[in-house]
């Protein structure tokens, strides 16, 4: 359970360093729209693996 949390926690800050490049250099809001609507999903998939019974 502990490696899942952590790796998911890994996961979710890589994805927002991957992204913040592009959205702090080009300064769109619809693609901080679009950037924050991924990163909302990603950590909602997160959070219900969290809640799920382990296999």
């Amino acid at each position: 359970m502990k490696f899942k949390v952590i790796a998911g926690l890994i996961g979710l800050i890589m994805l927002l360093l991957f992204l913040a490049p592009p959205a702090l250099k080009l300064k769109s809001f619809a693609l901080a729209s679009v950037i924050l609507i991924g990163v909302g999903m990603a950590a909602y998939e997160f959070f219900e693996q969290l809640r799920s019974k382990d296999d």
